[in-house]
């Protein structure tokens, strides 16, 4: 396979078909299901929502950088978990040996060599339901106002688990630009976590594109990428599996909301 790193320069994005066999899909699928049916949420659900970050008041959140923890939709009711579940983070491919098994396959680590990582740490993982009906919506962000290092780093790696198209909720990305700035942080301020605004200029005024993918697609996310998904109101679910990486050269933020003081970073 090879990278396309003109394309990923000009666009901030590269859309690989086929990256994760179907035989690899499956197991994460059948994987995440393992660890749904032997989750039990009690009396209080902690709901994920990038409209209002309410759940990162929750220490529920706050610690589940170096956990495998399970957060639901907004719109979930009394839903069973299986059908209620946002997401499922942020450390399935340190702690969960199949989600590891694929994380760190001898092709992913090529990827992030070609991408320009000279020393890649895998950082966050990611199990996105995208659930039929309910699916919420994922306003548009670059992933390093959340995953901030100097010089920026960060690099999103999304994995089709189920066909995405604009139906169901595919990814949407203003194509180029990343080679703006940084408009937000996300971090910890007086032990509690802030939005701060870095640049109060709008983005640009370009068409979004939607990424339609098949299953098995992998989506190469470019840190600074303002990128976002509509809500899923279709009959289908939108499952995939997402990680994201730093070059380990990189300072991270020591006021980043995930941290790792228990749970060392590792490469491949």
């Amino acid at each position: 396979m090879r990278t396309d790193l003109a394309a990923y320069q000009r666009d901030g994005y590269l859309v690989l078909p086929d990256f994760l066999s179907p035989a690899d899909c499956d197991a994460l699928q059948a994987r995440a299901a393992e660890l749904v049916e032997g989750f039990d949420p009690g009396p209080v659900r902690t709901a994920f929502s990038t409209r209002d970050q309410g759940h990162a008041k929750a220490r529920y959140f706050r610690e589940s950088g170096e956990a495998i923890r399970f957060f639901f939709e907004e719109e979930a009711t009394d839903q069973p978990a299986a059908l209620a579940l946002n997401k499922i983070g942020h450390a399935l491919h340190d702690l969960d040996p199949v989600f590891d098994k694929i994380s760190r396959q001898p092709k992913v680590a090529a990827l992030a060599r070609d991408l320009g990582l000279a020393e890649p740490l895998l950082l966050q993982s990611m199990y996105l339901f995208k659930q039929p009906q309910i699916g919420g919506e994922v306003g548009w962000h670059q992933d390093a106002t959340y995953l901030h290092t100097v010089p920026s780093t960060v690099t999103g790696l999304w994995i089709a688990l189920d066909d995405a198209d604009r139906d169901n909720g595919c990814l949407m990305a203003l194509r180029g630009a990343h080679r703006g700035p940084l408009r937000q942080r996300f971090h910890e301020k007086d032990d509690e976590l802030i939005t701060s605004t870095l640049d109060p200029a709008p983005w640009p005024a370009t068409e979004p594109v939607a990424l339609e993918a098949r299953r098995g697609t992998l989506v190469v996310l470019h840190g600074l990428l303002p990128h976002a998904s509509a809500p899923n109101r279709s009959d289908r679910p939108r499952a995939a599996y997402s990680l994201h990486l730093i070059d380990g050269r990189a300072e991270y933020s020591p006021d980043n909301w995930l941290q790792r003081p228990d749970l060392p970073l590792r490469g491949f």
